[in-house]
């Protein structure tokens, strides 16, 4: 008789199970603790550069134009009406070329009084001459007149005193003449220092009226200039570059009528950032392209305030300039500013600022990803920054625009 065998306990599931979780939680702890994929970034759309070490030339760039160092702006003295135009713009003029006529009937009338009244007042002093001068002969007349009665009454007392000493005439009559001398002597006293007054009274009105005669002369000058005016003149050798009249058109004073200029001495004004402006100073040496041709210049001028979000430059330029140069030519100049030595410079990143702290993406040697980190910067060009701390030489790094990557440690370039 078969004695049945007892079953043993099944197990195998159990452990089974329990391996197989123990499994699942070291997969998904290690999947967890994984870094994520780098997001790829095509190499063709970003900009590369490598860190060098070695002399840097710090530069500054700005675009601008080209515009005369004599400039003669010719503006209307007086309100008139344009009648007739002898030049137009593009034509070369000198000094006394006549530009334009203007017409007034009002300044012609008002010259036409003036002149008037110099001629009264002229005619005035004419005849406070003549007055004054018949007032001097009269006086000096006068005091002649009295210098003869005083001499003689002179002589009549000292005779009467003579004849009184001979007991010839009386007491009386002597001192009758002594006293007629006498008198005759203060009156004679008197009518010199009237005549004195005379002479200086005729100086002080004759200055007077001098100085209305000078005033209205000044007056008639000034409106004869008016009406020169008129007839606008180049005023300078050189090339009239603006007339924006018509026949018929009504001006007033201040307007402007024209510009001459001198297009063989021109210079450059640029316009460079204000963030970049602030180490340019007179005497720096500045290169102009003026698409023709490169200009060796210097910085003669820096404007002491921004406009705009910019500062404006003068560069003075050589008197030979490439052909095609001309007034308002757009060009391009790049002002040098200082020559550093042996430092470490990469291309300047997108955003880059002087003297701060950006984070660039550095290609990983022998990878292809590129990591994020810290870089501190130098001083600053148009095309290269210093690099102070964060990268050594040979280091590759990206200087594009990576905004659209900042939530990412690491990017891959494929």
């Amino acid at each position: 008789m078969d004695i049945p065998k007892a079953k043993k306990p099944r197990r195998k599931p159990w452990i089974l199970a329990i391996g197989g979780a123990c499994a699942l939680l070291a997969v998904t702890v290690g999947l967890s603790r994984l870094r994520p994929a780098a997001p790829s970034v095509e190499r063709a759309s970003v900009w590369l550069d490598t860190v060098k070490r070695g002399p840097m030339v710090r530069q500054v760039k700005g675009a601008g134009t080209l515009v005369p160092e004599y400039i003669r702006w010719l503006t209307a003295d007086t309100a008139g009406r344009v009648e007739r135009i002898h030049v137009r713009a593009g034509a070369t003029v000198t000094a006394d070329t006549l530009l334009i006529e203007l017409s007034n009937p009002d300044v012609q009338l008002q010259a036409l009084e003036a002149e008037r009244q110099l001629a009264s007042v002229e005619a005035d002093l004419i005849q406070v001459r003549m007055e004054l001068e018949t007032q001097r002969l009269a006086q000096e007349a006068t005091v002649a007149t009295l210098v003869n009665e005083s001499a003689e009454a002179g002589r009549r007392a000292e005779a009467n005193e003579a004849l009184l000493g001979k007991e010839l005439i009386g007491d009386l009559e002597a001192r009758q003449t002594r006293d007629k001398a006498a008198e005759l002597r203060r009156r004679l006293t008197l009518e010199e220092k009237k005549l004195v007054v005379v002479a200086s009274s005729m100086k002080e009105q004759l200055a007077a009226q001098q100085g209305q005669v000078d005033r209205l002369k000044a007056v008639a000058r000034f409106r004869r200039a008016q009406v020169e005016s008129m007839k606008v003149l180049a005023g300078e050798d050189g090339v009239l570059q603006d007339l924006p009249l018509e026949l018929g058109q009504w001006v007033t004073p201040g307007v402007l009528l024209a510009k001459v200029v001198k297009p063989d001495r021109l210079k450059a004004e640029l316009r460079i950032a204000e963030t970049q402006a602030r180490d340019i100073l007179p005497g720096l040496k500045a290169l102009v392209d003026t698409r023709n041709g490169v200009v060796e210049g210097e910085v003669a001028r820096v404007a002491p305030a921004a406009s705009q979000g910019t500062v404006r430059v003068e560069v003075s330029l050589p008197a030979e300039l490439p052909r095609g140069a001309r007034p308002d030519l757009t060009v391009e100049g790049t002002v040098e500013l200082e020559r550093l030595g042996n430092v470490l410079s990469v291309g300047r990143p997108a955003g880059a600022q002087p003297n701060a702290t950006m984070a660039l993406f550095r290609l990983m040697p022998g990878s292809d990803e590129a990591v994020r980190v810290p870089v501190q910067l130098g001083r600053g060009s148009v095309n290269a920054m210093e690099v102070l701390q964060g990268l050594q030489e040979g280091d590759q790094v990206v200087l594009s625009d990576m905004a659209a990557w900042d939530a990412v440690e690491r990017v891959r370039l494929r």
